[in-house]
């Protein structure tokens, strides 16, 4: 009978945790979502009025948002799969003895805030900077062009913030790909094209999967990026929902713009794991 409960008991911090962090604010959260205003009250008094067309105001309202943060969430999880593919490539199979210094490169900028980074990437695109002087001499962009508060920003800030998240997952499922089966596919006399795209790409999918959840996810709920890096016209649904908290204070709003993203993403993740073939990851 011991050995029966011991799992469960195991489980009961986790479980303790989750609920009192995860579970508890969810339902508040949910519970804050159909508020309205009370009549004559302050600023920021509201009370129960189930009223669920919250959901539909807060989504016609900010419309806008809804769809530039998913449009850049999914540009940046597309350019960070770019660099992130033939980086893990390179590491897993090509790097030989520097494989540990190399993976401690990629997860070096964890060492750094956050915040800090995205500071950062504000004075490299800035005109302080070297990548502007650069497009400028080569003809790239003119003179009156600038790099910084625009969407190209935004996009760029995110997809070097969340680049590790992309490349760790794809290294660990290439690095699990014995050699000889690559090996074996030029013996059937495939070249290289081929055998990427029938041997390693599909043996690689389980990382790509997860590393496209990985990096699409806060992407889309991302707002610091977005403050630091772009404008008002560049402001994505994370911005509108911090500031619907703590400057409008529209707690309502804010909760029920909170709620749609997180079933937003859970319907597109689902989506795509069973699109992918993945169904296990979920």
């Amino acid at each position: 009978m011991r050995k029966i409960r011991t799992p469960y008991l195991l489980l009961l911090p986790g479980f303790a945790f989750l609920f009192t962090f995860f579970i508890l604010p969810i339902i508040n959260l949910a519970q804050t979502s159909t508020q309205t205003s009370v009549v004559g009250g302050d600023t920021g008094q509201y009370e129960q009025t189930l009223r669920f067309a919250n959901y539909i105001d807060a989504f016609v309202e900010n419309k806008e948002q809804f769809g530039r943060s998913f449009l850049y969430a999914i540009l940046a999880t597309l350019l960070a799969l770019a660099i992130s593919y033939p980086l893990a490539y390179a590491i897993a199979f090509k790097s030989g003895k520097y494989k540990n210094v190399l993976l401690v490169l990629v997860v070096a900028p964890f060492f750094t805030s956050f915040l800090l980074r995205t500071i950062a990437w504000k004075q490299i695109l800035g005109e302080e900077g070297f990548v502007v002087p650069t497009l400028r001499t080569f003809g790239i962009i003119s003179e009156s062009t600038t790099l910084t508060s625009t969407s190209f920003a935004v996009v760029m800030g995110m997809t070097y913030n969340f680049l590790p998240f992309m490349t760790l997952p794809l290294f660990a499922s290439i690095d699990r790909i014995d050699p000889r089966t690559l090996e074996a596919s030029g013996d059937l006399y495939a070249n290289g094209i081929t055998t990427f795209r029938k041997v390693t790409l599909p043996l690689s999918m389980p990382g790509v999967v997860a590393g496209t959840l990985l990096t699409f996810i806060p992407a889309a709920g991302d707002y610091v990026n977005a403050a630091i890096l772009g404008s008002p016209n560049t402001k994505m649904l994370g911005n509108v929902i911090e500031s619907r908290y703590f400057k409008v204070v529209d707690y309502p709003t804010a909760a029920a713009l909170s709620f749609t993203l997180m079933a937003a993403i859970l319907i597109l993740v689902t989506l795509y794991i069973r699109k992918a073939g993945t169904e296990e990851l979920v």
